[in-house]
């Protein structure tokens, strides 16, 4: 199959992608559901997720370009085409951290706005002349304004680690978004994209008829790749990856799903496919992580150990309130709004006003743990006397003295003062033995329950089950760990696996670090 279809990777704009025919997954008819129901909207979704391409689609249909949408499902329902004065903001443009920045940005937006529409003005102030080239636009075209703004929160997020830029930053952010209240009367319709809302940005805190539809099922649907879109639109590149793969094409819708399906943005809508991963995987015929290494977490990792933050229950076990999923306020630094509105975890299920959130996928999971790691450790994975590729040897193997001697080497290699004391107990192994376990494509669970207690970890391969118990040796010793694994049966649920059942008690150091002993039984 040699067939060549465009693919729009990393296109932006609406205009560029229909005139130069590349392949289209239709979401206009969110264009005329949004018409319908009110004028002020805000949309958070993670970045890379087709947010900037739907606010170049509304650009396009508000400038009144009927010819654009041909055959797409606007064409059908608008009966009107209309053209607007458009105002389009974008701020994922340029290098925004700090006050200056941003005010440079705007500064430049607006000095092209009043060449545009002929507005003088004597101020400096960078809200007041928002206001009055809106109002200008306005008087001259007898139409309201429209306005755009895509990435509001990138200048806030960039920031994130500055707490003083942030703030700078933020103030100046809410008295130039205020118009939009202010200038009300003067437009048509005004949409904003971001990651979160930040508390204390006047688009948020004083435009009370704002309309957030980040967690509307409606549409929940309005970026991102369902499974039907995904068949209905990418047949062909698929089939084209299953050959080059070798895989059947089930196999590679299986693939597919696994590796970048399951972000959910209302509780009763299925799964969305991250756009970005799937138009690169069929645009190589191969499968990497392609939306992570756009970017890193490197912000969230750190904060994440600094709070010693329980790890492990990102695999499904997240819960979070409903009036806190999409408001993020940095004074009570609760990272796991933004965790959501970041993409990293997402809405696994729904129960009297609580959601459960975990990761959505494979790509997700690996990815952000693998960023994790480090951070924890402050060490490589590659590091010192350990060797990843000997370390996946002896477990394969079932060399289990070899393995332990390699995991007492990474230990030892993360610096003392990796962690504060008051953090670096038996839960802080725990949680870098779950990351590295895990990025070493082992089945590893921690905290297993039975019906006398809970097993520290349970490592599973192809051939064997490693039940472990850890210790300080503060207080107790790596015989007593084993013994533990005896006493409460922690081993008895896999005595009729076919696989070799192996305990392991493993006494870490509170004073030198790392691992002091273990026993195997």
């Amino acid at each position: 199959m040699n067939t060549i279809r465009k693919l729009p990777i990393g296109i932006q704009d609406f205009e560029y992608l229909r005139t130069n025919n590349y392949l289209y997954v239709d979401k206009t008819l969110y264009v005329h559901q949004l018409l319908q129901h009110g004028k002020p909207y805000f949309l958070g979704r993670p970045r890379r997720f087709g947010k900037s391409l739907f606010l170049s689609t509304l650009k396009a249909y508000f400038e009144g370009k009927k010819e654009l949408f041909e055959g797409l499902k606007i064409a059908e329902l608008e009966k009107e085409w209309k053209q607007y004065p458009v105002f389009y903001l974008d701020f994922n443009v340029g290098l925004l951290i700090n006050a200056a920045n941003v005010a440079e940005r705007l500064n430049v937006k607006l000095k092209e706005l009043e060449r545009l529409w002929g507005q003088t003005t004597d101020t400096e102030d960078l809200a007041s002349r928002f206001e009055a080239v809106i109002k200008s636009a306005c008087e001259q075209t007898g139409k309201q304004v429209v306005v755009l703004i895509d990435e509001y929160d990138k200048p806030l997020i960039n920031t994130m680690d500055d707490p003083i830029a942030n703030e700078e930053i933020r103030t100046l952010l809410k008295s130039f978004y205020g118009v939009l209240k202010s200038a009300d009367a003067y437009l048509k319709f005004v949409f904003l994209t971001g990651v979160t809302k930040f508390s204390k940005v006047s688009v948020f805190s004083d435009l009370n008829q704002l309309i957030d539809i980040s967690l509307s099922e409606r549409y929940a649907e309005i970026c991102g790749i369902t499974q039907q879109e995904l068949k209905d639109n990418f047949e062909i590149e698929l089939q084209q990856v299953a050959e080059k793969q070798n895989l059947s094409y089930e196999q590679i819708l299986a693939e597919m799903k696994k590796r970048y399906d399951g972000y959910h943005f209302s509780t009763k809508t299925e799964g969305l496919y991250n756009p970005f991963s799937v138009l690169n995987t069929l645009n190589d015929f191969t499968f990497r992580h392609y939306w992570f290494a756009t970017g890193t977490p490197t912000f969230l990792a750190k904060a994440l150990r600094n709070q010693n933050y329980d790890i492990r229950k990102f695999e499904d076990d997240v819960l979070i309130d409903e009036p806190s999923i999409m408001d993020y306020r940095v004074e009570n630094q609760d990272l796991i709004p933004l965790l959501y509105q970041t993409g990293y975890l997402t809405i696994k299920s729904y129960e009297s006003g609580l959601y459960t959130l975990g990761f959505p996928n494979e790509e997700v999971k690996y990815g952000f743990l693998k960023e994790l790691l480090p951070a924890f450790a402050l060490t490589p994975i590659q590091t010192g006397n350990f060797s990843v590729v000997e370390f996946m040897r002896q477990i394969r193997n079932g060399d289990i003295e070899g393995f332990m001697t390699s995991l007492k080497a990474f230990f030892a290699a993360i610096p003392y003062d990796a962690i504060e004391q008051k953090h670096r107990d038996e839960q802080y192994y725990q949680h870098v033995f779950y990351l590295l376990f895990t990025l070493m494509g082992q089945f590893v669970q921690t905290e297993v329950k039975s019906s006398k207690g809970r097993a520290d970890a349970v490592v599973k391969t192809a051939d064997s089950i490693f039940v472990f118990e850890f210790k300080m040796d503060d207080n107790t010793t790596a015989e007593a760990a084993l013994a533990q694994i005896n006493s409460k049966d922690y081993a008895i649920p896999y005595t009729a696996d076919h696989r070799k059942l192996v305990k392991i008690g493993v006494e870490f150091s509170q004073t030198e670090k790392g691992i002091k002993h273990w026993l195997i039984a």
